[in-house]
């Protein structure tokens, strides 16, 4: 593995990165300085995403690192399908595609092997995928989780965009993408209550942006593997 990973980053994924950053602090200094650890959390979230979509495994060591920040931000406002999600699933999804980006490495890089989605690996991410979010969803209902609708939907998109990402496929980017929209509204209806929390409502409008940026570098990816 690269000792500095940020070398590897081109003037398009800097600029990214560097939007990405300056969004969220300007939304923290609007917030107010007890939202820091928001704003922590967005910081490493957006920094994870920038490697994610260059298929480095530096990408899911800062989620494993994000998803304990996002944990936290998740409990202090109770909620319990985010807290959940990233600290029963996420969490322990990125552990497990840490693991297999490492052992499926292109040509001894630190960019992954991207694979063939094929018909049977989308009926499994999809089958499993229903399946948690309907256990999901009446465990967050005798939480009395806040926005009980959107946060279910959050665990279907998250549980398949951690399947997709273990899997070593672009779509997990389509995934996100949809997961955070579904953040977006989540956190939107908290910072009406609380503006310490408008910085995760930025910090997902960001991450759509890099979502879609990896996807699209995932595509790149693979096609110049293949020719490779």
């Amino acid at each position: 593995m690269n000792h500095n990973p940020f070398r590897k980053l081109n003037k398009r994924e800097w600029l990214l990165w560097g939007v990405s950053m300056a969004v969220i602090a300007v939304s923290s200094a609007i917030a107010g300085t007890e939202g820091w650890l928001s704003t922590l959390a967005s910081l490493v979230g957006v920094t994870a995403l920038i490697f994610i979509a260059k298929g480095d495994v530096y990408g899911q060591v800062l989620t494993i690192v994000f998803s304990l920040l996002y944990g936290i931000v998740s409990l202090r406002f109770h909620y319990w399908g985010e807290l959940i999600t990233y600290m029963g699933m996420t969490l322990p999804a990125a552990v497990v595609t840490l693991i297999t980006w490492l052992k499926h490495p292109y040509r001894d890089t630190d960019e992954v092997e991207v694979a063939r989605l094929t018909p049977k690996k989308l009926v499994a991410v999809l089958l499993l995928s229903g399946a948690v979010t309907a256990g999901f969803y009446f465990i967050l209902k005798a939480l009395a989780t806040p926005n009980l609708a959107v946060s279910t939907v959050s665990v279907f998109t998250s549980f398949a965009a951690c399947m997709l990402l273990i899997l070593r496929l672009p779509y997990y980017a389509v995934a996100y993408a949809a997961n955070d929209v579904v953040l977006i509204v989540l956190w939107v209806l908290a910072s009406v209550s609380d503006r310490r929390y408008l910085p995760m409502v930025l910090c997902f409008v960001m991450f759509l942006v890099n979502d879609l940026y990896g996807f699209v570098s995932w595509r790149r990816m693979r096609k110049r593997q293949r020719v490779d």
